[in-house]
């Protein structure tokens, strides 16, 4: 790069590195908008639910509360898995990749057991028609579950870039926000669509 000062040319060999990487602005920036999105759809939810009588409306299935703090505590617990990855791939990127793996699993575990949820509801009547429970519960949970099948996805392509030793900093920390949106967003939905 080359610089004019006056009547002299002058080679700039050292510009300046970016304060934020443009892999993790750019995923930020995503997730900035998917925090709006979510945040209109539980505000839905919360009028909706506000304004009716009964809830869940008679005849339609409680959620079940308990079994998904189980898989809520996978969740928590791979976001912590995260966190050491991270950790591990600063001091040697190869110590990185169990953790990774790991983290991925419950991920997984987390995705899996969502699904294994929806059938069982689905089977005793809650349908995405049935009401306007059923219709908030699929949506707000269905689109979060989609943004934890993505992010599993970026995960699992930087488990592979690890692998074979070519996983930058950059792309790293944005498949980390990325997974750290669908966990950090978990609990709030947790408490609002099935508390």
């Amino acid at each position: 790069m080359t610089a004019r000062t006056g009547a002299s040319l002058r080679v700039v060999t050292n510009p300046q590195p970016p304060i934020v990487p443009s892999a993790l602005l750019g995923m930020l920036l995503f997730l900035f908008t998917e925090l709006m999105l979510f945040s209109g759809l539980v505000s839905a939810h919360g009028i909706a639910r506000g304004s009716a009588l009964l809830w869940p409306p008679p005849g339609q299935p409680r959620l079940p509360v308990e079994e998904t703090a189980l898989n809520t505590a996978a969740l928590l617990a791979s976001g912590v898995l995260l966190y050491f990855s991270q950790r591990a791939y600063r001091r040697d990127r190869k110590s990185a990749q169990p953790w990774l793996t790991a983290t991925i699993a419950l991920g997984t575990f987390f995705v899996v057991f969502q699904g294994v949820e929806w059938v069982a509801l689905v089977g005793e009547g809650l349908t995405i028609t049935s009401s306007t429970h059923g219709g908030f519960f699929y949506l707000i949970i269905g689109v979060h579950g989609l943004h934890a099948v993505g992010a599993l996805l970026v995960l699992g392509m930087n488990w592979l870039r690890l692998r074979r030793g070519v996983l930058s900093q950059s792309t790293f920390a944005a498949g980390q926000a990325f997974w750290y949106f669908v966990v950090g967003v978990w609990p709030v939905l947790y408490w609002r669509v099935y508390g």
